[in-house]
């Protein structure tokens, strides 16, 4: 099988390894937000391209959910000792890939071929392609403002209400290599159980993306975040609740419109309605086989 996952980090690379697990190797691509991506102490960092590669290189801090296991802070600290940015947490680990990747965007590599390289130095057999190698970055607009993504959910700690979500620079954003390609060659598109406004919205801000994901020749199956009408993690209950009038599966649905055929909701939210078939399954995943079992019923639902 040729399988496309369109993710952001967290929930979505879990399930993203989960699809790994019952793939054969290189039958997994996955489409990455970038539109998380920030400049902090002058490095390029993609925390959802991170996540993603982190825990499929099984590099992660599982405890914390983002970042290197055993890591230390000796550099950031230093770093707010001599007055600089503390507020966005780098380990030392982490900061070894993030001075790699910006000397090489900084002498013109793009950044879907950096990932690609990341991706093999970790060994892991599943392309990881960001939406695009252009600048595309992710506001919110909240009564107290408009933010840039990490300032309101790092900075700010997701404290606001959201009204509107924008996709700066998805006007004059290009599919990075292989997107298009991978997506119209999938025998299977699927959405990872990923903020609908935050995660997958900047991917498919991305008009030749969305284009041929509206395009395609084979059924897309989403994974809803929620369990339960509340978020696992993060603000998506509240954003949906706000945005779209409710936090039920017809809610998600409403923000993927034309783009699913059908969507996949945990046992606690049903029995449900929507506009597209629903398939109901336990989609928490604590462990690693939940993870291969949620992946094996998406993957039958996606071919069924």
């Amino acid at each position: 099988m040729r399988v496309v996952l369109l993710s952001g980090g967290g929930g979505g690379a879990r399930f993203a390894r989960g699809l790994a697990d019952v793939l054969e190797p290189g039958e997994l691509a996955v489409v990455g937000n970038v539109g998380d991506d920030v400049e902090i102490l002058g490095l390029h960092v993609s925390p959802d391209l991170d996540s993603l590669l982190y825990t499929l290189a099984g590099l992660i801090d599982s405890e914390r959910g983002w970042g290197r296991a055993d890591e230390t802070w000796n550099a950031l600290q230093s770093a707010a000792d001599w007055g600089g940015e503390n507020w966005f947490r780098l380990g030392d680990r982490d900061l070894g890939l993030h001075l790699v990747r910006t000397t090489l965007l900084r002498t013109g590599v793009g950044l879907s071929t950096i990932t690609a390289s990341l991706v093999d130095l970790a060994g892991v057999d599943v392309r990881i392609l960001p939406a695009t190698d252009d600048p595309l970055r992710t506001h919110v607009v909240t009564p107290a403002g408009r933010f840039s993504f990490q300032e309101w959910f790092v900075g700010r700690r997701h404290a606001d209400d959201v009204d509107a979500v924008e996709y700066e620079g998805s006007d004059k954003a290009r599919p990075a290599p292989g997107v298009v390609d991978a997506i119209a060659a999938a025998d299977a598109i699927l959405v990872a159980p990923s903020n609908p406004y935050l995660s997958i919205g900047p991917i498919l801000a991305v008009e030749e993306v969305r284009g041929a994901v509206l395009g395609r020749r084979t059924r897309c199956v989403a994974v809803s975040p929620l369990v339960g009408g509340t978020a696992v993690t993060g603000p998506v209950d509240r954003m949906l609740s706000r945005m779209a009038g409710g936090a039920t599966p017809r809610h998600v649905t409403d923000c993927y419109k034309a783009f699913i055929d059908a969507l996949v909701i945990d046992e606690a939210d049903a029995p449900a309605e929507a506009d597209v078939e629903l398939v109901v399954a336990r989609t928490l995943m604590r462990t690693s086989e939940d993870e291969r079992r949620l992946a094996t019923l998406v993957l039958e639902a996606a071919c069924g």
